[in-house]
């Protein structure tokens, strides 16, 4: 639970901290926003620890009954063993006090006796619970400075003028004329193409016949071959070809200068700078202002409690002498008449036969185990509890 509160604590004072800087940082729509958001995130955060102190209760609730279950079997077995142990300090004497001839007497068990009662226990121990009471604003109205005073340049551009000006495209020059054209007339010209050479070819042996088979056996032609130098006439070729039969007759012309008139701008002012003041710029807006801030309240929660059903014991167990039916005083008709009504009550499976054996004594001590009488043997209180005897 300590553990629990410090984490609410801790995420109380973060989101506290971070709607303080919305508040600062942000403009009214952003500020109405991010406290919407936190506030969402704050409640969601609440019912999750709501949530899991719920679930840590009932567990804790569910130990505790566990704790109270195992504390009572314990209790249960300590007597047992105690009594166990207190067996052969019973205080019984050796003999049955104040007997009658005729009668018997057996040490017998009187088992404890319980009865179920309500008994009131702790299901939640309380505690406290942790509140946040959310911030309270107002609105108010603000003057807030949207831009500083300052300092501009400006750049005054500068000034020109269009004149007109006479502009020489191209000088006076002279150009020759042809007054008569030249005279031409066609001829045929014998031309070289490739001049008069002498190659090595190869000649032919006296030994070699038709397609170079050689024809003396005794010829070995790999002593040489015979190469002849022959010479090749030039070749030539006819064209023909335009020749000039009259130079053209020329004239020099002189051709007169061109000028053109262009418009241009002129600068009149160079370009020129100025710093101009400007003045702060302010803007009245709402603010949502801090009245109160968030507080934690602890709320005390009381304790819990519930009624359950527990098993008490009222008398523990005893040890007694107590008058039995014996062999002595045991008759055929009385064991019929036990196992009859021992049969009839749904103890007693076996025949009625009138001998008391290991299944009519099973029977007995069951019947004394539910009525929670004494066991250990067959007693005149058991006898008269089934009505066998008076």
């Amino acid at each position: 639970m300590k553990m629990n509160k410090k984490i609410l604590f801790s995420s109380v004072i973060a989101t506290l901290l971070f709607m303080s800087g919305c508040a600062d940082k942000t403009t009214n729509m952003d500020i109405t926003k991010k406290y919407n958001e936190c506030n969402t995130q704050l409640k969601e955060c609440q019912t999750n620890l709501q949530n899991k102190n719920d679930e840590i209760a009932k567990l804790q609730n569910e130990l505790n009954l566990e704790k109270q279950k195992v504390a009572s079997t314990k209790n249960e077995l300590n007597q047992c063993k105690a009594e166990v142990l207190r067996l052969p300090r019973t205080g019984l004497t050796l003999l049955p006090p104040q007997a009658k001839p005729g009668e018997c007497f057996a040490r017998v068990v009187i088992p404890p006796k319980y009865e179920y009662q309500k008994v009131k226990v702790l299901v939640d121990e309380g505690g406290e619970r942790v509140v946040t009471i959310p911030p309270k604003y107002r609105w108010v109205t603000k003057k807030v400075l949207v831009r500083e005073a300052g300092e501009k340049l400006i750049t005054i551009p500068p000034v020109y003028k269009t004149v007109t000006e006479k502009v020489l495209v191209s000088p006076e020059t002279e150009k020759e004329v042809v007054v008569k054209p030249a005279k031409y007339k066609w001829v045929t010209e014998k031309v070289m193409v490739e001049p008069a050479h002498t190659v090595w070819k190869r000649g032919a042996s006296l030994y070699e016949g038709k397609n170079n088979q050689i024809l003396d056996k005794k010829f070995n032609p790999e002593t040489g071959e015979i190469m002849c130098l022959v010479e090749v006439p030039a070749k030539y070729k006819y064209i023909k070809k335009r020749i000039m039969v009259e130079p053209p007759v020329v004239k020099k012309v002189k051709v007169p200068a061109v000028y053109k008139t262009i418009t241009k701008r002129v600068l009149v002012k160079p370009a020129q700078t100025k710093v101009v003041k400007i003045p702060a710029v302010y803007k009245t807006i709402k603010v949502r202002e801090l009245v109160e801030p968030a507080k934690v309240v602890r709320e005390p929660i009381p304790p819990k409690y519930a009624y359950i059903t527990k098993r008490v014991k009222v008398r523990d167990i005893e040890y007694k002498w107590m008058p039995i039916i014996c062999k002595t005083n045991l008759t055929p008709g009385l064991v019929k008449k036990l196992q009859t009504k021992l049969k009839k009550l749904g103890y007693y499976k076996g025949p009625i036969d009138s001998i008391y054996g290991p299944k009519t004594q099973k029977a007995v001590n069951e019947y004394q185990k539910d009525k929670g009488l004494a066991q250990g043997a067959l007693t005149i209180e058991t006898a008269k509890s089934l009505n066998i005897i008076k």
